[in-house]
């Protein structure tokens, strides 16, 4: 009999919601170092994407509570809301830092970063509008996941890079440390951008 009862499908609508957010942070980011003079008014920008984040989480989170059928499983949902969450959160993390720290320019490794966040981010945002029909279409979903993976080891080697860098050249510590949290907050965010293809992934284990 509960199999007759038809699975609640705005789910999809709010985890599309959520990962069209990971689009406008990561393109604010992107902004913000283009337009570094103007990084107070983007740096608002993203603080308010970080309050819808929080917002869709919170709704998604109710109808969790109030939903009898769910599309699947309930902590695979949980954890799709909370790991994307986290990426505006690294990304709010990492912009403020770059006022608190009074860091008077972006450098190039940093603009490399934040280029494969915004990339990984539209993968994201396609792989999450593919979910709706993971049956039908499972190629394209397989090729958006693919194309994380590889955002997120290419994030990795820039970071690795840049890390390099600083130690090798930095002739002052503090700023040294300064520069490896802002590169190690970016990253992050593109870490959990995998950990959202890694979550996807499993749902279509687990419902294929």
């Amino acid at each position: 009999m509960l199999s007759l009862i038809p699975r609640d499908r705005r789910f999809f609508d709010l985890f599309e919601e959520a990962a069209g957010l990971l689009v406008r942070v990561s393109q604010a980011y992107v902004d913000l170092l283009r337009d570094y003079p103007q990084r107070e008014r983007y740096i608002a920008i993203i603080r308010q994407i970080e309050h819808e984040g929080d917002e869709v989480t919170h709704r998604t989170l109710q109808k969790l509570d109030t939903t009898f059928i769910t599309p699947f499983d309930r902590e695979d949902i949980y954890s799709l809301m909370k790991l994307m969450d986290d990426v505006i959160d690294e990304v709010d993390a990492a912009s403020k830092r770059l006022v608190l720290y009074q860091i008077q320019a972006p450098t190039s490794s940093l603009i490399k970063l934040v280029d494969i966040l915004s990339r990984a981010t539209q993968c994201v945002a396609a792989a999450v509008g593919e979910l709706r029909h993971y049956n039908k279409r499972p190629a394209g979903l397989r090729m958006h996941l693919i194309e994380i993976h590889a955002m997120e080891n290419a994030g990795d080697d820039v970071n690795h890079a840049a890390a390099a860098e600083l130690y090798a050249t930095s002739t002052n510590a503090i700023e040294a440390m300064k520069w490896k949290e802002i590169y190690d907050l970016t990253e992050r965010a593109i870490d959990r951008c995998e950990d959202v293809a890694n979550t996807i992934d499993a749902i279509i284990l687990k419902n294929s």
